[in-house]
């Protein structure tokens, strides 16, 4: 729905998205199909900037289609089963042009206060392009700016002397320019896990820096997808279902701690729910750990020019290093929420399953704890 439209008398939104991502397209066509007014505002030029601009190419969903699709299209029977990058962009494509959803393009939130007097929030946004400063009104807020909005580097001493390419994993597309160099990528998550193999696969010589005492789930998307069906279908108790998983990647990986990847004492599905932090989905990359083609190392200790000193003593050479340590939440910056719907992190405060749902009208969504998109089709039933 257009913003410039009377409801229950007044004229202008009723619903604030701040965000066009899958999330806020989400609950836009949510909004939509219950004929109540919003607006949605992206401070990029485009919807899906996340998934159009800062992936790499091989990128494929790392869950099941059924389990990425959101509220009233589901990906069509004949789609993979992990849906590539490509495709997923344009069903996003093709789900706002359904749903009419028009975001305000090029336009930062700088703060949204919500107004006590009028029972309102305020938002204010300053266009990319030309400075203008606009006011949007609403009774609703949603959050679907997501948790990633700034990518983060931590600091290391001496990384300003680096002598080669430092970049972080927004920035890096495929490894074909890397072919014969050496690279290290920092962070172990599935962007530094899937970024390492792809380098590899470009015949770089590729390693993977491992924080001390960090521990994390290998898993694969195979048996991840069966786990979550088990879940999604209440046959098996969380419980179970994460020693099955252990189980069944002991199996196929054994022990990879001689590796340096520790598996923690909690089961992933477990840890997911309580803490927000996601198994690390195999694409291949525990094949070439093994096989010595991606050598797995320590925490940085310090950089001297193009050589990387490492917690365990060690001192190799690189040409180039990728950081593949995440992104910060900007949320916090401009959301003026005096009842702290989000936590430093930018995730939600509460805990499952109330976690999405702030006070005075303020709501999150593709940020919190254990959320599916499509378990939110309901959101606006829930904002009349």
């Amino acid at each position: 729905m257009e913003e410039e439209e009377y409801y229950g008398g007044r004229l202008g939104p009723v619903v604030i998205i701040v965000g066009a991502g899958p999330a806020g397209l989400a609950t836009a066509a949510c909004l939509s199909v219950l004929c109540i007014p919003f607006v949605v505002l992206e401070r990029d030029d485009c919807i899906a900037s996340l998934w159009r601009r800062r992936t790499y190419d091989r990128l494929s969903l790392h869950l099941a289609k059924r389990f990425c699709q959101l509220p009233h299209v589901p990906h069509p029977a004949g789609s993979p089963t992990f849906i590539p990058r490509a495709d997923f962009i344009r069903y996003l494509d093709a789900y706002a042009a359904g749903f009419g959803i028009r975001p305000r393009l090029g336009v930062a939130v700088e703060s949204a206060v919500f107004n006590h007097g009028e029972g309102k929030w305020v938002v204010t946004a300053r266009s990319v392009a030309t400075g203008e400063e606009t006011e949007f009104t609403g009774r609703f807020l949603v959050v679907a700016t997501g948790e990633n909005s700034e990518p983060y580097v931590p600091e290391f001493a001496g990384m300003e002397s680096f002598s080669g390419e430092a970049v972080h994993s927004v920035s890096y597309k495929n490894g074909a320019k890397y072919e014969g160099k050496s690279v290290l990528v920092v962070g172990c998550g599935n962007s530094g896990m899937e970024i390492a193999y792809d380098l590899c696969n470009h015949g770089a010589f590729t390693s993977i820096s491992v924080r001390s005492k960090m521990q994390f789930h290998v898993v694969t998307k195979e048996i991840i997808h069966k786990g979550m069906l088990l879940l999604k279908h209440n046959i098996l108790p969380l419980s179970l279902v994460d020693k099955l998983v252990i189980f069944l990647m002991k199996l196929k990986h054994g022990d990879l701690s001689k590796y340096g990847i520790e598996r923690p004492k909690e089961g992933p599905f477990f840890l997911k729910e309580t803490t927000g932090r996601s198994p690390v989905i195999d694409v291949g990359t525990v094949r070439r750990i093994k096989s010595g083609e991606i050598k797995v190392l320590p925490g940085i200790l310090r950089i001297e020019g193009s050589l990387v000193k490492f917690t365990n003593g060690a001192s190799l050479f690189f040409d180039a290093i990728i950081f593949a340590t995440g992104y910060k939440s900007l949320a916090n910056k401009w959301l003026k929420d005096e009842n702290n719907l989000l936590n430093e992190r930018g995730l939600p405060r509460r805990r499952f399953s109330d976690h999405w749902k702030g006070e005075k009208g303020v709501y999150c969504a593709g940020r919190a704890v254990n959320d599916s998109i499509s378990s939110r089709s309901d959101f606006g039933s829930k904002l009349n």
